[in-house]
């Protein structure tokens, strides 16, 4: 069976690739409004950051979403982003491991069972 490609990609703070499902977009729409792209399809000009509330800090700090977008943030879209992110809450590395180890627990289950 042939293994699905998962898309990278980079976040505009930390530099890191990550799978986009781990990441938050942030589109300049054409018609020049900052929005929180959470389907990852919204039209315009985008940016990638992880879903932490200190990478959002250290982007806020450094207008590092401005200079990518090349326009002014308003604070009510920061806002709207931590809501997001806290919305999403548990870190993502704890539901990867969590995930392995069901996996392991169901074939080993299956296993002994056959």
């Amino acid at each position: 069976m042939k293994t699905r490609k998962i898309p990278l990609r980079t976040c505009v703070v930390t530099k890191e690739a990550l799978p986009k499902k781990e990441l938050l977009r942030i589109v300049r729409t054409p018609e020049g409004y900052v929005e929180v792209d959470e389907t990852g399809k919204m039209n315009g000009r985008g940016a990638y950051i992880k879903k932490d509330l200190a990478v959002l800090e250290s982007a806020e700090k450094s207008k590092i979403l401005e200079k990518k977008l090349e326009c002014k943030i308003e604070d009510s879209v920061y806002e709207e982003i931590k809501k997001i992110i806290e919305k999403w809450g548990v870190n993502h590395d704890d539901i990867t491991r969590l995930c392995k180890w069901c996996w392991n627990e169901y074939w080993r289950n299956k296993r002994t069972m056959w």
